[in-house]
């Protein structure tokens, strides 16, 4: 079975987040905070590096549960700082609370964050292979910015949107490949 060029055919569990979760829209709204935050430590570094990281983050970030995260104090920042586990790097540890904060805000004003993502869109997905951003995740980003969040670059909301199933970007090679539903 043939899959994407960025799959290494050698890593099962990156074959198993390609084949279930990579493009799949059908995530729950905890799903979809969890890949946007990993996406802000992904930063730099390939997403398999962060895939294999991914059960020690859950671990260290509370399951990624919202509440929690927006109540990290130094002691916290400081125990995930010393957690070989993960990706130590303060600005982005730091990021991850400011960004909890925003994203209960969205959360507020949009009744989920996956609905928040959906609005740029119409609800639609949208079907594209070889970017690495578009005018989607440009103005997704600039809104985010303007909200005050970091690490929400162009190139790092696209490929959380690609993550999260609003981009569908599986090559059409890909026995996942949907190709462009909407022409």
């Amino acid at each position: 079975m043939k899959r994407c060029s960025f799959v290494n055919e050698n890593d099962d569990l990156y074959i198993n987040y390609h084949d279930k979760e990579w493009g799949n829209p059908n995530k729950t709204e905890e799903e979809v905070i969890e890949l946007f935050i990993l996406e802000l430590f992904q930063a730099g570094l390939s997403w398999r590096t962060l895939l294999h990281k991914r059960e020690s983050f859950r671990l260290a970030f509370d399951n990624f549960n919202l509440d929690k995260i927006i109540d990290y104090d130094e002691n916290k920042i400081n125990e995930l700082l010393n957690n070989k586990d993960i990706i130590r790097n303060k600005r982005k540890i730091e990021a991850s609370i400011k960004n909890a904060k925003i994203i209960k805000e969205i959360i507020n004003e949009y009744n989920s964050f996956t609905n928040y993502f959906y609005s740029f869109t119409n609800n639609k997905i949208i079907y594209e292979t070889g970017l690495t951003r578009s005018c989607l995740s440009d103005t997704i980003s600039k809104d985010l910015i303007k909200r005050g969040m970091s690490f929400a670059g162009s190139v790092t909301i696209y490929s959380f949107l690609q993550a999260m199933g609003l981009i569908n970007s599986h090559e059409d090679t890909c026995f996942l490949y949907k190709g462009n539903t909407s022409k």
